[in-house]
């Protein structure tokens, strides 16, 4: 058993560590996943959107820490309390969310991991298996380093932990594991290779011949059967490829789709800013001379936004900007950039730059 405890605890510190951590790179990422769950159609706690951020960063610090404390075994039994919460819980919820089909993805692990809600919940039973094991035999936990040491270590790890959360808000995520990152090409990402696997269906056909229900299985070609055809069921066996961006799109204000112009622009600079009203207004004031030294370089100047023509022409008036906006979806321009405004260059479809407001002066023209 000594041994069986020391696995999951290992196991246990690692898991929490890494998941906190990869949230920890990107806690605005994380906040807007928390306000899917807030939101009405899931747990209808929208009184929490507001504080989803703040909310994003003392979950994912704790986590992290709660790591650090079950490996080293500092209060073992306020760890393994906390520990075993925080797994029913999210046990919890992640089955909910599984069974409703909520959230699609539970974001547990960030972009770095994409799980499926019941590949979320299945890891979780596994994580309640393992913390059940400890907190029944929390005896066998014996403290790693001098325990007076301890408490110097949590008290670095969360001053650690905040100012890396500070230093990714006021930059942007130092690991980008997202479709988005410097270097990928949007259009190449949207395309499907012509031999890519394609879905596979299966089909029920029910036929009703001679007062009996017939019911023939294949994958989609309508069967030769006598009698009356009854119903069709159909149920996907495999998803096929998915390409791995679907839902970039660029439109102006009339609808007009421009997405294929954007992607094949020589040299663009676009300033995303997914919400007007709610962009930081040092972000915006900034961007009149970066807006100048792009315009000399050559480069097409267009802000992309999920604001409606009023936010747009009452943001370009208050920040005299005279630049083109086009339309997005909201949540594409928040995956792009985890900044409000954020910055990218692109060349020919392909990320070559990408920015947080506040590093605006470090854009290369």
């Amino acid at each position: 058993m000594k041994i069986l405890v020391g696995i999951a605890r290992i196991l246990v510190g690692i898991l929490f560590i890494f998941s906190g951590f990869v949230k920890l790179n990107d806690p605005l990422g994380f906040s807007y996943k928390l306000q899917e769950y807030f939101g009405a159609d899931v747990l209808n706690l929208e009184f929490l959107i507001p504080f989803s951020l703040v909310l994003a960063i003392g979950i994912v610090v704790f986590e992290l820490v709660l790591g650090i404390m079950l490996l080293i075994g500092y209060l073992p039994k306020f760890t393994n309390w906390s520990l075993l919460l925080m797994i029913v819980f999210f046990t919890f919820l992640t089955f909910y969310s599984a069974y409703f089909n909520k959230v699609t993805d539970c974001g547990c692990f960030g972009d770095a991991i994409p799980l499926t809600p019941w590949q979320s919940f299945f890891k979780d039973l596994i994580l309640l298996v393992l913390i059940l094991i400890i907190f029944f035999n929390r005896k066998y936990i014996t403290p790693v380093f001098i325990p007076a040491s301890h408490r110097w270590i949590i008290f670095l790890s969360f001053m650690l932990c905040f100012l890396f959360a500070y230093h990714v808000l006021m930059h942007l995520p130092t690991l980008d594991f997202r479709a988005y990152k410097i270097g990928n090409n949007i259009k190449s990402l949207m395309e499907t290779p012509e031999n890519a696997p394609k879905a596979v269906y299966e089909y029920k056909w029910k036929f009703k011949h001679k007062g009996e229900e017939i019911i023939i299985t294949n994958r989609g070609k309508y069967p030769q059967q006598e009698g009356e055809f009854i119903d069709v069921e159909t149920q996907q066996i495999s998803e096929g490829y998915v390409p791995s961006i679907t839902d970039f799109s660029v439109e102006k204000n009339n609808g007009e789709d421009i997405t294929e112009e954007i992607l094949t622009e020589e040299k663009i600079l676009l300033f995303i800013t997914y919400d007007l009203e709610k962009s930081e207004q040092d972000g915006m004031k900034k961007l009149s001379e970066t807006i100048k030294n792009a315009e000399e370089k050559g480069y097409r100047i267009a802000g992309l936004t999920a604001s409606g023509e009023d936010e747009v022409k009452a943001s370009k008036n208050a920040y005299n900007l005279d630049i083109p906006f086009y339309f997005s979806d909201k949540k594409v321009l928040q995956t792009i950039v985890r900044a409000n405004p954020g910055l990218i260059t692109i060349e020919r479809g392909t990320i070559t730059q990408k920015k947080h407001w506040y590093d605006a002066e470090d854009l290369k023209f």
